[in-house]
């Protein structure tokens, strides 16, 4: 088949559909990739190594990450969203919607990110089958269990509540939403989740099913594949002479970064990371993002890298502080490392609710209330307290029962499995 994939977003959105594309392809397919960065990264290197078709649309967005994360660090996640569309996704919607219509028209099947409502509009307008990938699992709805943040108050209730989530969502983004849609000439339809966002045929969680006990509960169109992962071939990395003498010299470090979002706060994240890497008395690794601490420096007993594959480094690594991203969350637990997560909104709290309960991290500290002090405190419990060994046990469990692979090659079989019966229905 020729395949289509569409993006949006910063690096944890995109790596995974990078991954998928080079599973594709590896199983036969015509893959082209279309991203859209909201960071402005280009990941054409990496797409040309896996001999991936790349294209970025549009070649550039005026989005200021810092200036962004000023203004929105206290808001709640529907003010985010509403803001961060506003500046980085309306405001190019013509020029990805476009990007959508070709891939539409030159391949048989398209595959987008759960967002891309213009990709689903395309391939409806062309009756081609549109397949979308969802990389959280918070805004699903299950059968037995309450929305993120709500109480769980039975299942009729519950089932309520879900309700009143898409009611939320639909009132406060529907009408901007379904401008283009409406534009086209399609039908109206009830709620912005089910009809505008998320595929009709297969919804595609890329969740690895450790950290995912509810898939039971979903529609059938939702269908848990396992995380995408990068192959390592994709990224060739090795650590320079002066990271593996650090690595070398001592005891393990603790890795920190805030991924992507580390743009946002340079400064106040790397006063954090130091300041409490110090009164821990642990080792660290931090990803630097502020020009007074460069990359392949270090001071006293930290090392400061810039940007890198985060898998084959957290493999060297006792703990991993970081942002909650599902991406993060993921690469720690294939590395058989602990998480301390500091969550800046909430899809990232649910992440470090999940990795709590698998017993790989300690509560989460929200980026509002983190201070190098109750960082400090959440390091030496996962290093230094009694409940440390344990925890190294669970995340070396988790090593062994997370695939680095399966979830490509699951998500390559739903694909075939469901594009095959849907042109069964649509040919006869």
């Amino acid at each position: 088949m020729k395949i289509g994939i569409q993006t949006w977003g910063s690096n944890g959105d995109i790596r995974p559909l990078i991954a998928l594309a080079d599973g594709l392809q590896n199983a036969g397919h015509t893959v082209t990739l279309v991203v859209s960065s909201i960071d402005n990264r280009s990941y054409q290197e990496t797409c040309e190594t896996l001999a991936i078709n790349y294209q970025q649309i549009p070649a550039r967005i005026d989005f200021d990450m810092e200036g962004f994360a000023q203004r929105t660090f206290k808001m709640n996640t529907l003010q985010w969203l509403i803001a961060l569309l506003e500046v980085s996704f309306f405001p190019y919607e013509a020029e990805i919607y476009q990007a959508s219509k070709q891939l539409a028209a030159d391949n048989d099947v398209v595959i987008g990110h759960h967002f891309l409502y213009p990709l689903k509009l395309a391939a409806k307008k062309q009756n081609k089958p549109h397949i979308s990938v969802t990389f959280c699992h918070a805004a699903i709805p299950t059968d037995v269990h309450p929305p993120f943040h709500f109480p769980d108050l039975g299942r009729v209730i519950n089932r309520w509540q879900w309700r009143l989530l898409n009611a939320i969502f639909d009132w406060l983004l529907k009408k901007r939403l379904s401008r283009l849609w409406f534009a086209e000439g399609m039908l109206p339809f009830k709620l912005v989740f089910d009809s505008l966002l998320s595929s009709d045929l297969l919804n595609l969680v890329a969740v690895d099913a450790f950290l995912c006990p509810l898939q039971n509960e979903w529609h059938t169109v939702n269908k848990l594949c396992g995380f995408l992962n990068l192959p390592e071939r994709a990224e060739h990395w090795q650590p320079s002479h002066a990271l593996q003498a650090f690595l070398d010299a001592g005891e393990k470090p603790v890795y920190m970064t805030f991924g992507s979002l580390q743009q946002a706060v340079p400064e106040w994240s790397m006063e954090l990371f130091i300041n409490a890497a110090r009164l821990a008395g642990c080792r660290a690794i931090i990803q630097t993002s502020s020009p007074n601490y460069p990359a392949e420096t270090q001071q006293d007993g930290v090392f400061f890298i810039g940007r890198h594959p985060h898998q084959p480094l957290f493999q060297h690594c006792a703990a991993v502080v970081h942002h909650g991203g599902a991406g993060t969350s993921h690469a720690a637990t294939l590395s058989g490392c602990p998480s301390i997560v500091v969550p800046f909104m909430d899809e990232q709290l649910f992440w470090g609710y999940q990795l709590q309960r698998s017993r790989l991290a300690p509560a989460p500290l929200p980026a509002k209330h983190a201070t190098a002090r109750k960082l400090a405190d959440r390091l030496q419990a996962v290093l230094y307290s009694e409940y440390a060994d344990e925890m190294e046990d669970f995340a070396h469990y988790a090593k062994q029962s997370v695939s680095p692979t399966q979830g490509v090659l699951n998500a390559v079989a739903l694909i075939e499995q469901t594009c095959a019966a849907w042109h069964s229905q649509n040919t006869m």
